[in-house]
């Protein structure tokens, strides 16, 4: 009980609980941070790949291009068949005041808004002949 009012337990905060601080009485952001284990080491980067093709063959640059190519298309189709605006951020731009004047249009309704998307450094790899080669990418 909280201030005398029983509190309902919350499905999202129950499984996410280790990674949450503090507390929120309604959801309206996301943020998604695409960052796998398994794309640290040479070898986990491997194994990525075996579980999703089951071998090695494929691993080079021209295919990881492609994916990429092909989640983008497929995040850009959905929302325009769902009428979601995506919007590139610069780096340094305040994203929570985009999403704000978005979400004063959607007031009331559940679900998917926006999608922004923000590019910050990260590991890149690079594929040449069964050689992984990391570097940052900004």
């Amino acid at each position: 009980m909280e201030d005398g009012r029983a509190v309902k337990t919350d499905p999202l905060k129950e499984l996410y609980s280790d990674l949450l601080e503090g507390d929120y009485d309604c959801v309206d952001r996301f943020v998604l941070n695409a960052y796998s284990p398994f794309g640290v080491r040479p070898g986990g980067f491997r194994h990525w790949w075996r579980l999703l093709y089951g071998s090695d063959e494929g691993l080079d640059n021209e295919h990881l291009m492609r994916m990429a190519g092909r989640f983008s298309r497929r995040l850009h189709g959905w929302a325009k068949a769902n009428r979601i605006p995506v919007i590139d951020c610069a780096r340094g731009e305040e994203k929570y005041k985009i999403a704000e004047k978005h979400l004063a249009q959607h007031a009331g309704q559940h679900g998917v808004f926006l999608v922004l998307v923000a590019r910050a450094p990260a590991l890149v790899w690079d594929v040449e002949q069964n050689t992984l080669r990391k570097d940052w990418q900004y």
